[in-house]
């Protein structure tokens, strides 16, 4: 016997025992299934659904768990007929699949995995692992809790991603509508600038902030909350970004994440990595920054960018040509007013957002206190 967890329900009191999960789902192993071109069953891999195959080896609800690499000890759960690839391990512990998920979330497998090249974990630790429990009646009420609030967390998501379609759509159909009142380019908005350089590992992790290319990657407009940090010397030369620059990533591994634009809207002084550069908007009279995260997010800027990547294994911006390159742009008054109106979705996904993130935190506290 064990002790109880520290969170209950009122009508339950007893002590909780634990065994080891082979003694509950005793033929934990590898899938075995590849992807084939006419397939018609789902193919799960370690994110997910990959592809398709056959045949279906399991046609009944089963514990995912990634087995190697960056994913290892992601979770998973699937009801419907599919097949498994072999860098994923299956349980099928019947009954207590929905207990053992939801404690193996509580538990953290990130814990069991090892190696330093390809991050590994195997059927033999899963089967040692402890699992501590309670009663059927007991365990059935904490994944019926625990569904519940994954079902909202889906909903959630489905409302945001819903509105981020809202965005993308509008924000296309606003620029096909507006986007041939002036005719310009990014010469001629502002002056260019590199980002950090001579700089060498030990320069990073103390010092002045500066935008990481993930940064500009990942956002429209750079969130000034995940600046990292770099030592700049008294009197050091180096590029700072101003409001309203228009920053880009450089080079990538595939022309399609070239040229991914940002906008910086803080309003201090911060530096830019060195596989990006900015532009400096000085023609205040032609383009408005704030609409212009937006533009560079849109899909004709995309397409239009698309052909200045230039390589064979690396592919680089040629700057120097996408600069000079004629672009089309609303009137600033359209500009102004297309931003206004995105800019009021965009503060609505960030309130649900908010809302997902809450959620998210109520159910690791529950996992957290329901379990031991």
């Amino acid at each position: 016997m064990t002790d109880v967890p520290h969170l209950r329900f009122p009508e339950f009191s007893g002590e909780w025992e634990n065994t080891e999960l082979q003694y509950i789902a005793p033929n934990i192993c590898s899938g075995k299934d590849k992807p084939t071109s006419n397939g018609t069953v789902a193919l799960y891999g370690s994110t997910g659904i990959i592809g398709m195959t056959r045949l279906a080896s399991y046609n009944e609800e089963i514990v995912l768990v990634a087995r190697v690499g960056a994913n290892a000890g992601q979770l998973q759960i699937t009801t419907i007929p599919c097949g498994v690839t072999d860098n994923t391990l299956i349980i099928n512990a019947k009954e207590w699949n929905r207990y053992i998920y939801y404690y193996l979330q509580h538990y953290n497998l990130n814990r069991l995995v090892f190696g330093s090249g390809q991050p590994l974990i195997t059927g033999s630790m899963l089967k040692k692992l402890k699992i501590i429990y309670g009663e059927e009646s007991e365990r059935n009420k904490i994944v019926n809790l625990l569904c519940l609030l994954d079902e909202r967390i889906a909903t959630q998501n489905k409302i945001i991603d819903k509105l981020q379609s809202l965005i993308k759509g509008l924000n296309d159909s606003l620029y096909q509508q507006y986007g041939n009142e002036i005719m310009t380019s990014f010469s001629k908005l502002g002056q260019s600038y590199s980002g950090l350089s001579g700089k060498l590992a030990d320069d990073f992790g103390i010092g002045k902030p500066y935008i990481t290319y993930l940064n500009v990657y990942s956002n429209n407009v750079v969130n000034e909350n995940d600046y990292q940090y770099v030592r700049i010397s008294d009197g050091e030369k180096q590029n700072v970004v101003k409001y309203g620059d228009v920053l880009f990533t450089l080079s990538s591994e595939t022309p399609e994440e070239v040229g991914v634009g940002s906008v910086y809207l803080g309003k201090d002084d911060v530096y830019l990595n060195s596989f990006c550069f900015g532009i400096h908007i000085e023609n205040k009279g032609l383009a408005y920054s704030p609409y212009l995260s937006y533009y560079v997010s849109s899909t004709p800027f995309r397409k239009f960018i698309y052909p200045f990547a230039q390589g064979s294994t690396r592919f680089n911006l040629c700057k120097a040509d996408f600069e000079k390159a004629d672009i089309k742009l609303p009137s600033l008054d359209n500009q102004k007013h297309i931003y206004a109106i995105l800019n009021h979705i965009t503060e609505k996904i960030e309130t649900e957002k908010m809302i997902l993130e809450r959620y998210t935190i109520q159910k690791q506290y529950l996992l957290r206190q329901m379990f031991i």
